[in-house]
């Protein structure tokens, strides 16, 4: 770690070995608490995901009259995510509003807009998965045997990813928990953002209080933290649960987010962090480094509130 002898106390630089170590760490906690998370939710998952599946089919003469039943279909809890997952591949919220050109797929809109869900049900009866439903292609009645196949199959595709999204939702909130406790314990005061939007460094917190989930310019910051030297921290919380997830959370997103701060605000002005936990490739973090972000492990957090102090009594001792 490299420390700066300017009149501002630098951003904490960390050795490819010393983040080597932290995240053998890391990635440690993640298999813990992966061995000892219950399958409640995912069996809970399931089992709601099956009767969705298992009402579709039996409602539709399994999928003949997809186009007729659509309306009252849509009104049934699950069901939209059910229709996307008939798919191969499943199609996402965000891609099926662009397929079928919608600006929202609530029950509501599509209930009201007939033209629309004749769209969503062309789009994807196109994409049927002819594996899992090979008789709707053939146009035949489905054995009992497939179609028992294909509900076993569509409710493990939805309820993997419903366990998958719980998790990374569950996991960054009690993130953001913790590091708004720690925060608060080391005597750091949270205050309300008028409008939670900070545009110039005058609107943010000042020095010893934070605030969370707030537009930072152009960018959602989860804390921005007001420090002694008159600079602010923005801070995010990221969890990975793969390296190849790590990609998308930490350089596409947290990094990018570091560097289009340091750009409207100035590098004198803002101090980009991420804590993490989960799993990641060393040369991702290095790179995230590079890029203007400084990096805190969940495990350690000791050393994110090490640094504020740094700056405390350096601003103290001017």
């Amino acid at each position: 770690m490299s420390k700066g002898n300017t009149r501002l106390v630098e951003r904490n630089l960390w050795s490819a070995e010393d983040l080597e170590t932290d995240l053998a760490s890391a990635i440690q906690g993640f298999r813990d608490e992966r061995l000892q998370e219950p399958l409640a939710s995912y069996i809970a998952a399931y089992d709601s995901a099956e009767e969705v599946i298992d009402a579709l089919l039996r409602s539709t003469g399994n999928l003949t009259t997809l186009q007729a039943e659509i309306a009252d279909l849509l009104q049934v809890p699950g069901m939209l995510d059910a229709l996307r997952y008939l798919a191969a591949p499943p199609i996402s919220e965000d891609d099926l509003k662009v397929l079928i050109e919608a600006t929202s797929l609530s029950p509501r809109i599509l209930a009201t807009q007939p033209e629309l869900a004749a769209r969503l049900v062309q789009t994807i009866q196109a994409v049927i998965d002819p594996r899992r439903f090979p008789w709707h292609r053939e146009q035949r009645e489905p054995t009992p045997e497939e179609r028992h196949a294909a509900v076993v199959a569509s409710t493990a595709l939805i309820s993997t990813q419903r366990v998958a999204t719980q998790r990374r939702n569950e996991g960054k909130q009690a993130q953001e928990s913790t590091v708004r406790q720690v925060l608060l314990d080391h005597g750091l005061h949270l205050v309300t953002i008028p409008g939670n939007t900070i545009d110039t460094l005058i609107q943010a917190p000042s020095p010893g209080e934070f605030c969370n989930e707030v537009m930072l310019g152009t960018r959602k910051a989860d804390f921005v933290v007001g420090l002694w030297d008159s600079r602010i921290m923005a801070i995010e919380c990221k969890v990975s649960n793969s390296s190849i997830n790590s990609v998308k959370r930490l350089n596409n997103d947290a990094a990018a987010k570091a560097e289009e701060w340091l750009k409207d605000f100035g590098q004198r002005n803002i101090v980009p962090v991420a804590v993490l936990s989960g799993v990641y490739k060393l040369h991702n973090l290095l790179n995230a480094q590079d890029r203007g972000l400084t990096l805190y492990w969940a495990h350690r957090l000791e050393d994110l509130t090490r640094w504020i102090d740094q700056v405390r009594d350096a601003s103290i001792d001017r």
